[in-house]
């Protein structure tokens, strides 16, 4: 039996914050049995103390966790993939942010869509912003074909039924009309896949054009397509505080 250190914390964790990827990849890591403790495969939710255990991940050990932590928000493209590696070789997010950090995205948004992506090496508070018990607000600017009339926009602020259960009530406007095309915008807390086209298919009107305008607090003012910045102090301060982390902790932004 693995002894656990008087500093232990859960592996997903530490591998989170030694910037190996998400949360949640790191839990399909260590379900894969990669990694051991002290020679004997890690089991999903132990426990270890980096300062006293061996920890390694396919025998190499896990770097300690980060104090210093980057974050930093892109105005994603169109035709790029939200992942750190894409099997097929097209462009990824990482290859538009100029850091040697190990960063990973926060969530995703699909190859077509456009927006705010944040990504960071700071795995507990990736892990937090896309977990729905959290709430965080995501505005969307989305144009559609057709015209859409008020009754849809009610069932978009009540609840649309998808093949995977209905959605959370969002807040949605039509924001102007050109031609055959409305322009609506969303503010909703879920991030199912390919959420935003799914409900407007459901509706009977096809995306056209779908953009995210902001995550919580951080949004895409001043920040040209294709472009990324480091998130200032302020932002990375009010993200950790709006998912319940301290403020100051882990942080390294610009003033």
């Amino acid at each position: 039996m693995v002894q656990e250190g008087a500093g232990a914390e859960r592996l997903q964790k530490l591998m989170a914050q030694a910037g190996i990827g998400s949360r949640r990849r790191c839990e399909e890591i260590i379900r894969a049995g990669r990694v051991t403790v002290d020679g004997v495969t890690a089991a999903l939710g132990q426990r270890a103390d980096p300062a006293s255990q061996v920890i390694l991940l396919d025998g190499v050990p896990v770097p300690r966790p980060r104090v210093v932590h980057e974050y930093w928000v892109l105005n994603k493209p169109a035709g790029v993939v939200s992942s750190a590696r894409d099997p097929q070789g097209r462009p990824t997010v990482l290859e538009l942010v100029p850091s040697s950090a190990r960063l990973y995205p926060v969530g995703r948004l699909d190859l077509n869509t456009t927006g705010v992506l944040l990504l960071t090496d700071d795995g507990e508070l990736a892990y937090r912003l896309t977990h729905p018990r959290f709430r965080v607000d995501k505005e969307y600017e989305v144009v559609v074909r057709g015209t859409l009339a008020p009754a849809e926009l009610a069932e978009l602020r009540t609840g649309v039924l998808l093949e995977d259960g209905w959605t959370a009530p969002v807040q949605a406007e039509l924001a102007g009309r050109s031609g055959d095309l409305s322009v609506v915008t969303l503010l909703l807390h879920e991030g199912r896949k390919r959420q935003v086209r799914r409900m407007m298919e459901s509706l009977g009107h096809s995306v056209v054009a779908l953009h995210r305008r902001r995550v919580d607090g951080v949004d895409d003012s001043g920040l040209a397509r294709g472009r990324a910045r480091r998130l200032t102090a302020k932002e990375v301060c009010r993200l950790r505080r709006r998912v319940g982390l301290a403020a100051g902790a882990g942080r390294e932004g610009s003033e």
